[in-house]
This record gives structure tokens, sequence and C-alpha cells, in this order.
């Protein structure tokens, strides 16, 4: 497997195919609430698997901070470190853009798995498009 930065509009749609396969189809979000206004302003991250998009995510410099988001692994290719692996490339990005604290807002199911990764839940829950989420922060 390999994480590859969006290059071209293809790259950028693979991207946007995973995530409405994730986001709009697995987990009820909307696509007017899961595609906003800040797609043309981020750095969009994509796994492929033999040429087949099942990762994604992407980063955005907002306040000071790198916001990681949008990340999403199809249900195929979870496990194995898929999820780890785009987080990896988006850290070394941000790390590169002279970024040096994480911002994200994670599922609360997945808190876990971005604790792993070094993060901290700092705040309450709350909801982001009807689903349980914690603001987290990392140092990089």
């Amino acid at each position: 497997m390999e994480v590859k930065i969006a290059q071209s509009e293809e790259q950028f749609q693979d991207a946007l195919y995973v995530r409405k396969k994730v986001f709009v189809e697995e987990q009820n979000v909307s696509v007017e609430e899961e595609i906003d206004q800040y797609e043309n302003e981020s750095t969009h991250f994509v796994l492929y698997d033999n040429n087949q998009p099942v990762g994604a995510g992407r980063f955005r410099i907002l306040d000071g901070y790198g916001k990681v988001e949008r990340i999403c692994v199809m249900k195929e290719a979870r496990k194995g470190g898929s999820g780890k692996q785009i987080m990896m490339s988006i850290e070394q990005y941000a790390a590169a853009q002279g970024v040096t604290k994480l911002k994200l807002n994670a599922q609360t199911h997945a808190i876990p798995f971005y604790e792993k990764l070094g993060y901290e839940a700092v705040s309450e829950e709350f909801l982001d498009a009807g689903i349980p989420h914690r603001t987290m922060v990392k140092p990089i």
C-alpha cells in the first residue's frame, strides 16, 4: 500500500470516492456536509492498494495548527496499519511545512486509534454530522 498526495484531478476524485464510500454510504453523513468549502485549500492524501483507492485524508493549516481531517479507510482495507500509514504521511508532510502542533476531531470510537499515535483528547464530546467526536491534539 502506498499513500500519495493528490497531484491531479483524478487523485482528488479518488480521495472523494473513498470519503463518500465511508462517510456518506457507511456512516450516513450527507454529501453536503462531507464535501465542503475547504476542499480547494486542503492537501489531499490517498492510500492506494494495487492502484485502487482505499483510504483518504486531508490536511490544512488553520490558526497555527495543522488540521487533520477526513481520515477514512474503506471497510475491506481496515486493519494492518492502513490508517496509521495515512496519518504518518500527513504528519511528515505537516512537519515539512513547519507545523509544530496537529489538531483533529476524532469520532469517539476512533479515539483509541489516535491515542496510540500520540494524540490527546482536549475537549468534551460534541456532535459533528450527528456523530459524537472529541478534539485531539499532538505536538510534532
